[in-house]
């Protein structure tokens, strides 16, 4: 199961960002997305860079959101590109080989089209109402839309949004090959400390 903790540092309150993705990363999170979207390119490429020197026990991949970049700068393993960007094909004659692509997706529509434009991924959400953002339930994709998201594509697809330990399992159970989140790993990180 793929494990990927989406970074928030201002929703931290005791530990420091990077401090966050060592124990995550101890803890085997599978991968780790910079999403530090306040921060100037020279900031975000420093996180990132120091995040990639740190002891990854499980082969764990760092990726950064949005700058492709700053990760190829930084010497991250991939980026994650959010609905509305440039396809992943696009940009797969400037990154190395093996450079994983995601790409965010709200529906069985946005999962196939980023499978047919080269991503090597999709997260796909909210399936439960998102803890770390105000709260919505109508109009969620929810389990079933999750359902028909892994079904519809080979690629793997990640579920995000309001997952807690509690219902991680439903969302493998409907086909998802990991979860993604903010609230839940930063918990994870709180627990095993």
């Amino acid at each position: 199961m793929i494990r990927c903790y989406i970074t928030h540092s201002q929703t931290l309150v005791v530990e420091s960002l990077l401090d966050a993705i060592a124990r995550n990363l101890a803890a085997g999170v599978t991968w780790i997305q910079i999403r530090e979207k306040d921060l100037s390119a020279r900031a975000l490429f420093e996180l990132v860079e120091a995040a990639c020197k740190l002891p990854r026990p499980q082969a764990s991949k760092i990726l950064v959101n949005s700058r492709l970049d700053v990760a190829l700068a930084a010497g991250a393993d991939g980026v994650h590109l959010p609905s509305g960007s440039p396809p992943p094909s696009a940009w797969r004659t400037v990154v190395p080989a093996g450079f994983l692509m995601g790409v965010s997706c709200h529906s069985v529509d946005d999962v196939l089209q980023a499978e047919a434009e080269g991503a090597g991924y999709a997260v796909f959400g909210p399936v439960f109402p998102p803890r770390s953002k105000t709260a919505r339930t109508e109009g969620l994709p929810g389990l079933e839309g999750l359902r028909r998201a892994t079904s519809a594509v080979r690629i793997p697809v990640l579920a995000l949004g309001g997952v807690t330990k509690e219902n991680a399992a439903s969302c493998i159970s409907a086909g998802a090959a990991g979860v993604a989140g903010i609230s839940f790993f930063q918990e994870l990180v709180k627990s095993n400390s």
